[in-house]
């Protein structure tokens, strides 16, 4: 049995840390995820983040629970991006369950988020009951696929991919080439967020996280027809040992992969498709509108892989006539909707109206005529409706949704609809 403390919950700090103690924080950290405790590593924590928004639970001399955040840019429905509160290294200690900390340790980050001005927070929720009372809601899908590469019979490329080129780079053109690459795909896709520094360290290995071994990737460059790049592809190679001088189920496990257009996504898979000796390509997350498995000679060739596919990026919106005004729209309209939010930031109703060219402006209302407002929710569902990754009726079939007028869904949906899937490939 775990030991146990007789604080009750008003004499544990939550504090900002220090220098002083990263250690005991990385402590907790790695605790808190199931890890040996070790050192803490504060010297890969001094390299990972800044001090500020780096919070602790004391008590007494002894960390018993941890919350990050930092900046990041959330790309929104349009291409506009905005300064996100991204929520990261969350544990309590199995010693200190239901105390509050968790709770409190939110409070203070989302109430700094508040007075900076950010519409968002957000996180990667490693368990699923948890978030939602804090406000936060599934806003995009993760999907693991798995290609049988003989059954698949290749790719339908498009013309235009094959004007451009492919080359195999090093860790020194991956860290150069990428990051740029990286800021021009992610203002592609609604749900993508920013790369930091530290991000491309850690994958060209001039970082390593303790405890683990670099292993150096293959990265496959695409540049276009004009030699410029627009696609990247990083992957190692499972080898699943020789028979007979015949490969047993060699798997080519895609670990990195962006593009700024279909072409150039569509020549590396053809360039994946096509590397010897492999039985069957992973893809860790591929895009859920991806027109790859459509793209196939043979489209059962590639199926989910179970244990990467399901949710992923959680958002909470902190400002929704913010959020509302900074994404673009597919048709005009006007939508009238009432948000619930136990913790107060974003209550009340609101009315969105959306112009001829897609531009969206979005106010709080004192209305109380009920009879204008198209559908109720609480907090934690409207991510989803914002980046589209749910429709409105699908929630309100599922009780996560109020349908309020008659046929109001079916016209906010008309407004509210987005053309590309929200998508987040990026874990932090």
């Amino acid at each position: 049995m775990g030991h146990s403390t007789n604080a009750n919950a008003n004499e544990i700090v939550i504090r900002l840390i220090g220098d002083e103690d990263l250690s005991a924080w990385g402590q907790a950290l790695n605790a808190g995820f199931m890890r040996p405790k070790g050192d803490g590593s504060p010297e890969f924590s001094r390299q990972r983040f800044e001090l500020g928004r780096a919070l602790g639970a004391f008590d007494g001399a002894r960390c018993v629970g941890t919350f990050r955040s930092f900046a990041k840019e959330l790309t929104v429905p349009g291409g506009a991006t905005l300064v996100a509160d991204a929520v990261t290294n969350v544990t309590v200690s199995a010693t200190h369950r239901r105390r509050g900390l968790l709770n409190r340790m939110m409070r203070q980050d989302l109430d700094a988020a508040v007075a900076r001005g950010e519409a968002f927070a957000m996180l990667i929720a490693a368990e699923f009951g948890i978030y939602g009372r804090y406000g936060f809601g599934p806003a995009t899908a993760q999907r693991g696929s798995l290609i049988d590469k003989h059954r698949a019979g290749g790719i339908r490329v498009p013309a235009a991919s094959d004007e451009g080129s492919i080359e195999l780079i090093t860790m020194a053109e991956y860290g150069k080439i990428g990051p740029e690459l990286h800021d021009r795909f992610r203002r592609t896709r609604p749900g993508a967020v920013s790369r930091e520094d530290f991000v491309w360290r850690n994958k060209t290995g001039e970082i390593v996280d303790p405890g683990d071994t670099f292993k150096e990737p293959l990265v496959a460059l695409y540049r276009d027809a004009a030699g410029v790049p627009a696609g990247l592809l990083a992957y190692r190679i499972s080898d699943g040992g020789w028979r007979n001088w015949v490969p047993q189920q060699t798997t080519l496990k895609v670990e990195d992969y962006f593009a700024v257009d279909w072409a150039a996504e569509a020549a590396l898979w053809r360039y994946a498709l096509q590397v010897d000796w492999i039985q069957r390509v992973e893809v860790w997350d591929l895009a859920p509108d991806s027109p790859l498995p459509l793209a196939l000679h043979d489209q059962r060739a590639c199926v989910d892989n179970n244990d990467s596919t399901g949710d992923f990026l959680w958002v909470r919106i902190l400002d929704v006539a913010q959020a509302f005004s900074a994404r673009t729209y597919d048709a005009p309209g006007r939508v009238v909707f009432d948000v619930s939010d136990t913790m107060g930031y974003t209550a009340g109703r609101f009315v969105l109206d959306a112009a001829e060219d897609g531009t969206g402006r979005c106010l709080a209302s004192g209305s109380t005529d009920d009879a204008v407002v198209d559908f109720a929710l609480d907090v934690s569902q409207l991510a989803a409706v914002y980046f589209g990754h749910s429709t409105l009726g699908r929630l309100a079939e599922a009780g996560l949704l109020e349908p309020r007028r008659e046929g109001g869904l079916r016209a906010a949906q008309r407004v509210l609809r987005t053309d590309r899937a929200p998508w987040c490939p990026d874990v932090f």
